[in-house]
């Protein structure tokens, strides 16, 4: 493998030619692969789509300027994220040099781009508005109609979220100093990418939860793999070199999400094409485009491994595969604007209520039987399940082959931990969760308290300290990673045992005590992000308490039995308020009237939902008593036979001999002469 080359860039020749002529073909190619394909979408299909749909034409200057402000927001902020990742996780610099963010092209991309992506969400949400109402640019200069159309579509309000998002971004891009300076505009971008994603053609339909949950984790697969990619041409296109540690690190990325990106592009063209062929839409053959794309990619994929392998991977030729990849990745952002432009063919599919609502239909009730039998597969959580065992799993294994031990019990508790997640999303139970109260609230416990109690215990944070390590002259890597972000003082306010229960205990009442669950339980991204909220709560809660890992702010044990004993009369409250309000006040009454369905009964329901509040509440924080009682039993037992081993070798006497020449000190110092007081004198003889 030609690895001296990336090493040593005096004896190689450029990667890419640094004449501005190679540069600025290669920018033309890449933003006419993005730009064109929607421009022309918009000009040819003209006021046809919005017709088809019932909407008035905006005309083409809003069409044609929404289709480009869209690609300039997708594409920044697939640079923005992409910078990001070579920032943390992709440089070649030392554990030392890392910590801090440096100066470097990724920086200066990161600002470029986040500034770019804030310009263009800051404009979509004036064209989305007038665009998804179909109404004329000039119409905005009426008085109060800006703020009319805002709320007569999702869009407006998608882009205002992005916005946001990139300022912090951009903020961050320019005032970021530290290794986890990034770490929330990451984390931020990832609501940024998603918003106009999850209100967009995924939400409307038969099947939308398995087209919307494959569009949420392409979207995320998308913005990380072709983000780094293109941030990597970028600098090879500055003439500089690719590191191999980068390099690896990069393909690693790539292996991982390009696989990802493909089977979810399958689940979204079955559920986009409802049925109908390939051919016969418009659809049909943007999906081929992209599947074009996904196949350009993957050959180059598999020559890279090749060349790889044989060792003929020189720098030059990296540079022509990245470039390719870049102007392959641009015009899959100019399909995929492309494809928003045009109604899909699951537009067009008679729906019912509850094919509007959750994407399928619920005929029968709920019995013991359909709750374990009728599945539907719930995508996000199994993927997030099959991710964290896998990780999980590849851990420990690498344990073993270094000749470590781990304990099988926290293996099985991570298992049964996603087990259960699983199985209260994918089951019966998932299914009925939204159509049925009671056994949304069978689910809501599931991830909030029985789950999260398996997963602490399987020790994951400890487990990939001990499966990596650092290396103090080598480059940073996830052991570093691991450890800067347990000494972050956001996690540490995170982990603040007052912040973690207030928010355990909040989020029942602020939920269903409100009108938020009512609204959640229209969109299906809202209840996925609701399940997510209370398996990610759940599980701070209990690290606090019963977690093998060490949080940033442990409790004594004494401390842990009252952090338990003080939730539970919250749970029996919250469980009460339900049961004796389901004859008077139904929660989301409106979301179920919608639904009608026949075999509905919504006061027995809450009523049901109110009972598993209370018992699900307090059962499960019985049973982590019980385990926190076994664990303060195990420490005490240590530290028994620590103080015995510390007697057993005699040191006792040391510290006996020690306290004795303390005390004599302290002898000396109070039998020593007496001051008299100063105003007392001296007796005369």
């Amino acid at each position: 493998m030609a690895e001296s080359a990336a090493i040593a860039p005096a004896a190689d020749p450029p990667l890419i030619p640094r004449s501005r002529l190679h540069r600025v073909v290669w920018w033309t190619v890449a933003v006419l692969a993005a730009l064109t394909i929607p421009m022309v979408t918009v000009l040819l299909s003209g006021a046809a789509p919005y017709e088809r749909i019932f909407r008035g034409f905006p005309g083409f200057d809003v069409a044609v300027a929404t289709a480009v402000l869209s690609v300039g927001a997708n594409a920044a902020g697939m640079f923005s994220v992409g910078a990001m990742i070579w920032m943390l996780f992709l440089r070649d610099a030392t554990a030392r040099q890392a910590r801090t963010l440096g100066e470097g092209i990724e920086a200066r991309v990161l600002r470029w781009a986040s500034t770019v992506w804030a310009a263009c969400a800051g404009a979509l949400v004036v064209f989305s508005t007038v665009d998804a109402n179909g109404v004329p640019l000039i119409r905005l200069a009426e008085p109060g109609a800006l703020a009319y159309l805002y709320q007569g579509s999702y869009f407006p309000g998608a882009w205002t979220v992005t916005f946001v998002v990139a300022m912090v971004v951009c903020v961050a891009a320019w005032f970021a100093y530290r290794w986890t300076g990034l770490l929330i505009p990451l984390w931020a971008s990832m609501f940024g990418l998603l918003a106009p994603v999850v209100v967009g053609q995924v939400l409307v339909g038969p099947d939308h939860d398995f087209g919307s949950d494959a569009a949420i984790v392409q979207t995320l697969a998308v913005n990380v793999g072709f983000g780094g990619i293109t941030v990597a041409t970028l600098r090879v296109a500055s003439g500089r070199l690719v590191p191999i540690a980068s390099l690896r690190r990069l393909f690693l990325i790539a292996a991982v999400s390009l696989p990802v990106i493909v089977a979810t592009d399958v689940v979204i063209a079955l559920f986009k094409l409802s049925g109908t062929g390939l051919l016969a839409s418009v659809t049909g053959w943007q999906i081929l485009a992209r599947w074009a794309v996904l196949a350009v990619l993957l050959v180059l994929a598999v020559a890279v491994a090749g060349w790889w392998r044989r060792g003929r991977l020189s720098d030059r030729r990296i540079a022509r595969l990245l470039t390719i990849a870049s102007i392959s990745i641009a015009a899959w952002v100019g399909v995929g604007i492309a494809m928003t432009r045009i109604p899909p063919p699951q537009y067009f599919v008679p729906t019912s209520i509850s094919q509007v609502f959750m994407g399928f239909e619920v005929p029968d009730a709920p019995t013991t039987g359909v709750l374990f039998t009728a599945w539907r597969p719930n995508l996000l959580f199994l993927g997030l399940a099959i991710a964290a065992v896998t990780v999980y799993l590849l851990a420990v294994r690498s344990l073993r082959r270094r000749g470590d031990a781990w304990p099988v019990g926290r293996t099985v508790s991570w298992l049964l931990g996603w087990t259960t997640v699983v199985l209260a999303t994918s089951s019966g139970f998932g299914k009925y969760s939204a159509p049925d109260f009671g056994v949304h609230m069978i689910v809501h416990m599931s991830l909030n308290m029985l789950a999260p109690g398996l997963l602490v215990l399987g020790g994951v944070v400890t487990l990939l300290l001990r499966a990596t390590r650092t290396n103090p002259g080598g480059i940073a890597g996830p052991h570093d990673w691991i450890t800067w972000v347990l000494h972050w003082r956001v996690l540490r306010f995170v982990y603040n045992p007052l912040v973690v229960f207030v928010v355990f205990i909040g989020s029942y009442y602020g939920l269903y005590l409100t009108g938020i669950f009512g609204e959640f339980m229209r969109f299906h991204w809202a209840h996925q992000f609701m399940n997510l909220h209370f398996l990610i709560v759940g599980y701070l809660y209990y690290s606090l308490i019963i977690g093998v890992d060490r949080p940033p702010r442990p409790l004594p044990h004494i401390g842990k039995l009252g952090y338990v004993l003080a939730a539970m009369p919250f749970h029996a409250f919250f469980g009460i308020i339900l049961m004796t309000g389901a004859e008077t006040q139904i929660i989301a009454e409106n979301f179920y009237q919608y639904l009608d369905l026949p075999w509905a009964d919504l006061p027995a329901q809450q009523y049901l939902g109110g009972g598993v509040a209370w018992a699900g509440g307090e059962i499960p924080l019985m049973i982590v008593i019980v385990i926190l009682a076994i664990q303060w039993g195990r420490q005490d037992a240590k530290e028994a036979k620590r103080k015995d081993r510390h007697l057993d070798t005699g040191r006792d006497d040391e510290y006996d001999a020690y306290n004795q020449m303390l005390a004599r000190l302290a002898e000396r110092q109070t039998i020593g002469p007496r001051r008299q007081p100063s105003d007392q004198k001296e007796p005369q003889p």
